[in-house]
């Protein structure tokens, strides 16, 4: 199994890499957002667990989130992998998707970790939200969340490293040359 954490900054390329990897090698993507919508729509158990939360105006609990991935990940038949997009953001939810995969006899293959500069983070996030209308992308929003993401999110490049899992990936460039590097990294697993 071939199982891909990606990770980065706010306006990193995770969504585009993501993309470009799933279709390369055979995998399935699984964005956090993505699933927790899901859930929600069709309302299932977990779904309205976590309403309940976001309605409160709450963070998911850790528990809750892997729950809903493991069931996602479940949901895949004969599948050669997975890509996680948006997760793990903490060291805690790092050891929780390292214990549901173990029960799974699985383990994370490699976290990739998309380095790009501040200043280019925020032309691409202006950019984005200029051209998609995306309330979030203005500038001082995503000063407050490169805050998070450096504060909170960062640690888990220290934690990766020690797993032995962490692939550093220049997320500046061309985007064949970033996707070529993200390859080669996998490759090398």
């Amino acid at each position: 199994m071939l199982n891909i954490v990606i990770f980065g900054a706010p306006g990193s390329g995770k969504g585009t890499q993501s993309e470009r990897i799933v279709e390369k090698y055979g995998i399935n993507h699984i964005s956090t957002g993505d699933v927790l919508r899901a859930e929600i729509k069709n309302n299932t158990e977990l779904g309205k667990v976590a309403k309940g939360y976001i309605d409160q105006g709450q963070l998911l609990p850790d528990n809750l989130i892997v729950d809903m991935l493991a069931a996602k990940l479940d949901s895949f038949e004969q599948s050669k992998g997975v890509i996680f997009d948006g997760f793990p953001r903490t060291i805690a939810q790092a050891e929780a998707l390292k214990a549901m995969l173990a029960e799974r006899g699985q383990q994370v293959t490699v976290m990739l970790d998309l380095d790009v500069p501040e200043e280019e983070l925020m032309e691409r996030l202006i950019k984005r939200g200029q051209e998609s209308g995306r309330a979030d992308d203005n500038e001082e929003t995503i000063k407050k969340r490169l805050v998070v993401y450096h504060s909170q999110t960062a640690p888990l490049i220290d934690w990766y490293k020690q797993e032995g899992q962490y692939a550093h990936i220049h997320g500046s460039g061309r985007l064949e040359d970033i996707t070529a590097e993200i390859c080669a990294a996998i490759d090398k697993r």
